[in-house]
């Protein structure tokens, strides 16, 4: 049951979050769009994007600290393999216009048939991506 529990309790973390950004910011949490905002040019109207992004990784280390066990796994590919990976999710959201979070989090609650044809083929190139991964 704690297998189900983490996960469930993680996603509605998640759900809330979005929920709260669009209620008191009418921003879309979409962190590459948030990441990629922040990185174009450093102004005062970006001071919510900073303040965003320095929460996610304060909150990453503060959970690290609290909760270590959530952190005990091992990362089974390379870090060449992870360059690459991130390449090609930086490339994919560039040409998605957004990325999981900003399609799958906060376009379905939206129902967006953007969002929708997004996510589908976010998740299908992972999956291909195991597929593959796995015959070789």
């Amino acid at each position: 049951m704690e297998n189900i529990l983490n996960p469930l309790l993680g996603g509605v973390i998640i759900g809330l979050a979005t929920t709260l950004m669009m209620a008191f910011n009418g921003k879309i949490t979409g962190i590459s769009g948030i990441v990629g905002s922040s990185l174009s040019k450093f102004s005062r109207e970006n001071f919510w994007r900073y303040s965003f992004l320095l929460g996610l990784i304060l909150g990453g280390v503060l959970l690290k600290y609290i909760a270590p066990q959530f952190f005990n796994y091992e990362i089974k590919f390379s870090f060449i393999e992870a360059i690459v990976a991130g390449l090609l999710v930086g490339i994919g959201t560039r040409l998605g216009s957004g990325c999981t979070s900003g399609h799958g989090v906060c376009g379905l609650p939206r129902l967006s048939a953007r969002s929708l044809i997004a996510t589908i083929t976010f998740m299908g190139f992972g999956i291909l991506t195991v597929f593959i991964k796995g015959l070789l």
